[in-house]
């Protein structure tokens, strides 16, 4: 079982993207919906405890966030979600870790990610 958190950082103002919607899917199931604070992370995340081994996708909602704070976009926009799917492995085999960090780095036309710690 593994824990998840994440950090969404808006490269055009350089400052953390407060208010962006990010959603944690499970196959079908949605785990988790919620807003950023202003330090662009979802703490209640922390309340979904441990997570089972398997694959995940994280959806943040860029345009709406950019539109928000008045970034000029394409219409439609060039990114409008952002979808990162990832796996989690068994912490208990190899070198896994027992807690994944998913950052964001996003603008209108690109994003990075990586695991973070």
């Amino acid at each position: 079982m593994s824990t998840l958190s994440t950090h969404v950082l808006d490269q055009v103002s350089g400052l953390p993207a407060a208010g962006m919607s990010v959603t944690l899917w499970r196959g079908e199931t949605v785990l988790f919906a919620g807003v950023t604070n202003e330090d662009g992370r979802c703490p209640e995340m922390a309340q979904l405890g441990e997570l089972e081994a398997g694959s995940y996708r994280l959806e943040f909602a860029v345009a709406p966030y950019f539109r928000r704070h008045s970034v000029a976009l394409t219409e439609p926009p060039f990114l409008d979600t952002v979808p990162i799917v990832f796996g989690l492995a068994d912490p208990t085999s190899g070198s896994a870790r027992g807690h994944y960090h998913v950052p964001l780095l996003v603008s209108p036309f690109g994003y990075s990610t990586y695991r973070g710690s």
